[in-house]
């Protein structure tokens, strides 16, 4: 099966990869015993990360694989469902 990856794809395991420490530093938070607020605001911050990610991913999809399999026709639908989830 043919390798599948759009010039965006390094940049989206950049941040999943820079998500992983984050993880894993929270994860060291909670066994250290650092404060709730502490641990809360970081939780906070990485799933902020990895919504981001998934965002970058869902709009890359959108315009490189649904686009182009949708054609002319629908390409409106398409483009008014990537400005809805800018919102989401």
């Amino acid at each position: 099966m043919p390798k599948h990856q759009h010039k965006s794809h390094p940049d989206i395991v950049k941040r999943l990869r820079r998500v992983e420490g984050q993880i894993r530093s929270i994860a060291a938070m909670i066994e250290d015993g650092r404060g709730c607020l502490d641990v809360a605001q970081q939780l906070a911050a990485a799933t902020s990360a990895l919504t981001g990610a998934k965002d970058h991913f869902i709009r890359d999809h959108i315009d490189h694989c649904l686009v182009t399999a949708a054609g002319s026709t629908g390409r409106t639908q398409l483009n008014e469902l990537k400005a809805i989830t800018k919102f989401l």
